[in-house]
C-alpha cells in the first residue's frame, strides 16, 4: 500500500454486524471528534454478516471521504463467528501490519458479539494498540441513528487506551 500524504498511516479494525450503525458510527466519531481518519480499514466478518458488511463497506469509505480521506478497506472473511483464534488472529495480524508500517493503529470494539467486542478490547491492550474505541450511546432511541443525527450529550467515544495509560 503506497500513501502520497506526509501524515501517519492509521489503521482501523473493525467487526462486521447486522446492525450497520454500529460498524459506521464509531469511524464517523473518531474521524471527527479524533481526526481518526484511517488510510486502511480492516473488517471481521462472517458469512451471516456478508451482505451486511458490504453496505457498512460502503458507508465507511463514505465516510472517510467525506473526511477528505482516501481508503483502503480489507474485509477478512472468518468461517464461523465462534472461531475465537480467528477473531484473535485478526486482531494480532492487523496490529502487527500497522507496525510493519509504522503506522497508527485504532481498533473498534462497538460491534459485533460481546465475545467479539470482550476480544477485540483485551487484543487492543495486549497487542499495545494506539487506540481502542468504544462507541458509548447514553439511550437506545439512538441504536439505529446515524452519527451526525445524534445529539453530542447523548454520545461519547470512548478510547480506553487512554483509559489504561
Amino acid at each position: 500500500m503506497t500513501h502520497t500524504t506526509t501524515e501517519p498511516t492509521r489503521y482501523w479494525l473493525t467487526t462486521a454486524s447486522p446492525t450497520i450503525e454500529a460498524v459506521v458510527n464509531p469511524l464517523a466519531a473518531a474521524c471527527t471528534e479524533r481526526d481518526f481518519v484511517p488510510d486502511y480499514v480492516r473488517i471481521l466478518r462472517n458469512p451471516d454478516v456478508h451482505e451486511d458488511s458490504e453496505r457498512a463497506i460502503d458507508l465507511v469509505e463514505a465516510v472517510v471521504d467525506a473526511h477528505g480521506g482516501n481508503v483502503d478497506v480489507e474485509p477478512v472473511t472468518i468461517d464461523s463467528e465462534r472461531d475465537f483464534q480467528a477473531i484473535v488472529d485478526f486482531h494480532r495480524a492487523g496490529v502487527e501490519a500497522a507496525r510493519e508500517e509504522d503506522a497508527t493503529v485504532g481498533i473498534d470494539v462497538t460491534p459485533g458479539r460481546k465475545f467479539m467486542s470482550a476480544i477485540a478490547f483485551q487484543a487492543g491492550i495486549q497487542f499495545d494498540a494506539d487506540r481502542v474505541f468504544y462507541l458509548y450511546l447514553d439511550s437506545s432511541d439512538y441504536y439505529d441513528r446515524v452519527y451526525p443525527d445524534i445529539p453530542r450529550p447523548g454520545v461519547d467515544l470512548i478510547d480506553f487506551a487512554e483509559v489504561f495509560a
